[in-house]
């Protein structure tokens, strides 16, 4: 094993939402191949920062445990995007924690070698898939059209996850989403909320979704998952 992970911080607190019924530690990777001009992680954005060592890892695991910490989860920036991915997978479920995967999606290969080892994936779906390429300033839908398709029929339980941005996110949009992830046991709407330091400063101007958008936005998917949650 390396002796320097990809993991660049941890959040100090355990966290009550990051993982549906369980007390989870965050842990976080740097650098994102997506540019969201809306996204609450900017960051973490750029290419990698340095990492922590396993054994900072491992000690910090103890120590969550002796705070009644019974989850993992792996976020970023892109986890994916870590080589070492599948060894955190192990040192987290080693320590005795359950592990959820946060990701965009964009590298369906990665996310079928791991699938099998986490228990809960969230993955991202910004937009209708032919948008990508603007809203996220990726060039490969069929990427993420793969990583649906995996996470959908393959995961232990997982959800879709969407930031509602009101001028991108219009009715025609949403029932898009829907069609991609029809059949999704789980999707998650989440209102986008304005901050000094996202990456696109027309989204710092931008006013925070309404709560009544969300619920529609909500009402639509119905028509596509089995489940829909609102998230604050």
């Amino acid at each position: 094993m390396a002796a320097i992970s990809s993991v660049c911080a941890f959040q100090k607190n355990p966290s009550m939402l990051d993982y549906p019924g369980c007390m989870s530690a965050l842990f976080f990777t740097s650098g994102c191949n997506f540019r969201c001009g809306y996204c609450h992680n900017a960051a973490l954005l750029a290419g990698a920062k340095g990492g922590l060592p396993y054994e900072r890892l491992e000690r910090a695991c103890e120590k969550f445990r002796e705070d009644w910490v019974d989850a993992a989860v792996i976020t970023g920036g892109e986890p994916t995007l870590s080589p070492d991915l599948p060894i955190l997978i192990g040192l987290f479920r080693s320590a005795g924690f359950r592990v959820k995967l946060d990701t965009n999606g964009s590298k369906p290969d990665a996310i079928a070698r791991v699938l099998r080892d986490v228990d809960y994936v969230a993955m991202d779906v910004k937009c209708r898939l032919e948008n990508y390429p603007r809203v996220a300033g990726f060039n490969d839908p069929d990427a993420i059209r793969r990583s649906i398709a995996l996470v959908r029929d393959g995961a232990r339980d997982y959800e879709f996850r969407t930031t509602i941005v009101e001028s991108l996110h219009t009715d025609e949009e949403l029932h898009a989403i829907g069609e991609a992830v029809r059949g999704a046991r789980r999707c998650v709407v989440q209102p986008f909320v304005p901050r000094d330091d996202l990456h696109d400063e027309t989204y710092r101007r931008m006013p925070r979704a309404r709560d009544e958008r969300v619920r529609e936005a909500a009402a639509i998917l119905r028509g596509y998952a089995d489940e829909v949650v609102c998230r604050a």
